[in-house]
C-alpha cells in the first residue's frame, strides 16, 4: 500500500497516553448500550477507539474510512463530519472496551468460549489461536500446528483482526517506542516507523507492566500515607473536641470577667467626667454663700460708719472678727486656681491606659490549656503528712508516718513538693483549700532548705507562698509577709507560673475570678509546686490523674 495508507492507520494499538474520555454516539438506537456500538458498522465495537469529537469506532472501520479520505487533504469524522487538518489520533477507548467485555453479548461469548476451528463435528474449546492462520485450536490440533515456526500463537480470541496490522495484514509483533504504538515487521522495515527504535512486543509489555507496578506501588504508598494522616488528624480532632467544652467554659468566664471590669471602668470614667462639672458647681455655690455673708457684713459696717453718736459706736461689739477671712480667702483662691487650670476635659487615653493595665494585671488571663498535671512526691513529704494513693491529697496526721530519712524530705515539717519540675513555659494548677484553716501553697526552688526554721514556703528567698492562718490570708516571700486586702471567698485557689516572664500569681476562684497577688522576679533555678497543711487536708484539683 501507499505511504498515505500507512500514515492513515498509525497508532493501531495506541498506548493509554492517547486515551480520550468516552462520549455517547449521536446515532439513534434502541439498543440499551448505544455507546458500545461502532458509529460506522452496526455491531458492538471491536478494538474500540474514538476521535477527538467523541464518536466511537472499530479500529478497522475508522482506519478504512480515513484511508478513503487520503486524497482530500483534510480528514472528517464519519458521523458529525468534524474536520481535522491532519490525520486524527486514534485513542484506545478503555472505558468502552471494558463495557464491551462486560456486556451481555460479551459475557455470552465468554460463556460459550472460543472453539477449535478444526473440530467441526463437536464444539471443542480452543486453548490457543493462531494469528498467522487466523484459526483457533484445541489441545489435539495445537500439537501439530505449533511445529511450524511461522505460526504466531496467543490466547483464544475471536477478534484476530485487532491483533494484526490493518495496513500490512501482518501480526503486531513489535512496539515503536517513539510513536508509542504496536506495529508489524513491515511497518518497521518499509512503513512510516522505518528507522524508529522498536522493541519486541513481549519485552515492551514487560516494561509497561513493570512501570505500572512501580506506579501502583507508589500510589499505594501515597494512599497509605494519606490514610495515616487522615487517621492522625481524626484522632487529634477527637482530642480537640474533647477539650472544647472546657476551653469554651474558660473563655466564656474570662470574657464575662473582662466585660464586668470594662463596665466598671466605663462607669468610673463617666463619674469622673460628670464629677468635674459637679465640683465646679459646688465651688460656685460655696462662693455665692460666702459672697452673701460678706455683703451682709459690708452693709452692717457701712451702717456703723454713718452713726455719729460715740456711745452707740463704742457699745457695738468688736468688728475685727468681721474682717477675719484671710485663711478662707487663701483656701478659696487655691481652689479657684485649681479649677481654672483644669482644662475641663478628661484625659481619656490616660485613664483607659491606667485602668486597662490594671485589668490585664488582675484579670484571669491564662492560655487556653489544661491545668498542669501535679502529683505529690512522697519522698519529700514530712512525717506528719498522709499522702493519698492518687498523690493528689495531703492531710495532717497526729501519728508519725516514720518514713525513712532522705536529704530531700521535710522530716519535721508538714510540707511536700511536687514530683513535676518547671523550667520554662506558662503553667497553672489549682488547690482545694476548704478542708483546712492552716495551709500554705506556692512554688520553690529544689535547693530550698529542709530544716524547720527555713523549710516553710515563703520563709526564705527561694520560695513564694499564699497562706492562711486562722481567718487571715497573706502572701509571703523571703519571710516578708503582706496581708491581702480581702480574704479568699471561695474554697479553691489557682497558682499561675510564667517562667520566662518571672511571674508567680495567685487567684481566688470565685465568680468572677479575683486576682490576689503577683510576685515578679528572675528565676535562677527550676521550680517545684509546694504545699503545706497543719490540721485538716488540702487537695490538688484538675490535671490528669
Amino acid at each position: 500500500m501507499s505511504e498515505d495508507v500507512l500514515n492513515t492507520l498509525e497508532l493501531i494499538s495506541e498506548d493509554n497516553d492517547g486515551y480520550y474520555p468516552t462520549l455517547h454516539s449521536e446515532a439513534v438506537s434502541t439498543d440499551p448500550r448505544p455507546e458500545l456500538k461502532c458509529s460506522v458498522c452496526p455491531n458492538i465495537s471491536t478494538d474500540p477507539v474514538k476521535l477527538q469529537c467523541g464518536h466511537n469506532f472499530c479500529r478497522v472501520c475508522i482506519a478504512h474510512a480515513l484511508y478513503t479520505q487520503r486524497g482530500a487533504g483534510d480528514f472528517f469524522c464519519s458521523v458529525c463530519r468534524k474536520r481535522f487538518r491532519s490525520r486524527p489520533t486514534l485513542g484506545y477507548n478503555i472505558p468502552v472496551h471494558n463495557k464491551v467485555e462486560n456486556s451481555p453479548s460479551a459475557q455470552t461469548d465468554q460463556e460459550s468460549g472460543v472453539f477449535c476451528t478444526y473440530c467441526v463435528d463437536s464444539a471443542v474449546p480452543a486453548v490457543k489461536s493462531c494469528l498467522h492462520c487466523e484459526v483457533s485450536l484445541c489441545d489435539k490440533h495445537l500439537k501439530v500446528h505449533k511445529k511450524s515456526t511461522e505460526h504466531v500463537l496467543c490466547d483464544p480470541t475471536l477478534s484476530m483482526e485487532s491483533r494484526k496490522c490493518s495496513v500490512h495484514k501482518k501480526v503486531l509483533e513489535y512496539y515503536c517506542t517513539k510513536d508509542k504504538t504496536s506495529i508489524c515487521v513491515a511497518c518497521s522495515l518499509v512503513g512510516e516507523h522505518r528507522g524508529h527504535q522498536v522493541e519486541m512486543m513481549d519485552e515492551a509489555f514487560k516494561k509497561k507492566k513493570n512501570k505500572q507496578k512501580s506506579i501502583l506501588h507508589k500510589l499505594s504508598t501515597q494512599r497509605k500515607m494519606m490514610e495515616e494522616r487522615v487517621q492522625s488528624l481524626q484522632e487529634h480532632k477527637r482530642k480537640v473536641e474533647g477539650k472544647a467544652a472546657g476551653d469554651t467554659e474558660r473563655v466564656t468566664a474570662q470574657f464575662r470577667d473582662l466585660r464586668r471590669r470594662l463596665e466598671d471602668l466605663e462607669k468610673r470614667a463617666l463619674r469622673d467626667i460628670s464629677g468635674r462639672a459637679e465640683r465646679i458647681s459646688i465651688s460656685i455655690r460655696d462662693l455665692e454663700i460666702k459672697k452673701e455673708e460678706l455683703s451682709r457684713k459690708l452693709r452692717h459696717i457701712e451702717e456703723l460708719c454713718n452713726v455719729t453718736d460715740p456711745l452707740t459706736v463704742l457699745q457695738e461689739s468688736d468688728t475685727g472678727d468681721l474682717c477675719d477671712t484671710e485663711d478662707g480667702d487663701n483656701e478659696d483662691r487655691e481652689r479657684h486656681e485649681e479649677l481654672l487650670h483644669d482644662g475641663g476635659g478628661l484625659d481619656v487615653a490616660g485613664v483607659l491606659h491606667t485602668c486597662l493595665s490594671d485589668i490585664l494585671t488582675k484579670v484571669n488571663v491564662f492560655y487556653i490549656q489544661g491545668a498542669a498535671d501535679i502529683l505529690l512526691d512522697v519522698n519529700t513529704a514530712g512525717n506528719k503528712l498522709c499522702i493519698s494513693d492518687d498523690r493528689k491529697t495531703l492531710s495532717w496526721s497526729v501519728r508519725n508516718q516514720n518514713r525513712p530519712e532522705r536529704p530531700e524530705r521535710f522530716q519535721d515539717y508538714p510540707q511536700v513538693l511536687s514530683s513535676q519540675i518547671f523550667s520554662s513555659g506558662k503553667h497553672y494548677w489549682e488547690v482545694d483549700v476548704g478542708g483546712s484553716r492552716y495551709w500554705r501553697v506556692g512554688m520553690c526552688y529544689p535547693s530550698m532548705g529542709r530544716k524547720v526554721l527555713e523549710a516553710g514556703i515563703g520563709k526564705n528567698n527561694k520560695s513564694w507562698a499564699l497562706l492562711r492562718t486562722g481567718s487571715q490570708h497573706f502572701v509571703r516571700h523571703d519571710n516578708k509577709e503582706t496581708p491581702l486586702p480581702a480574704n479568699i471567698s471561695s474554697n479553691r485557689v489557682r497558682i499561675y507560673l510564667d517562667y520566662e516572664a518571672g511571674r508567680i500569681s495567685f487567684y481566688d476562684l470565685c465568680d468572677p475570678i479575683r486576682h490576689l497577688h503577683t510576685f515578679t522576679t528572675t528565676f535562677t533555678e527550676p521550680l517545684h509546686a509546694g504545699l503545706c497543711a497543719a490540721i485538716g487536708c488540702i487537695k490538688i484539683c484538675g490535671g490528669k490523674a
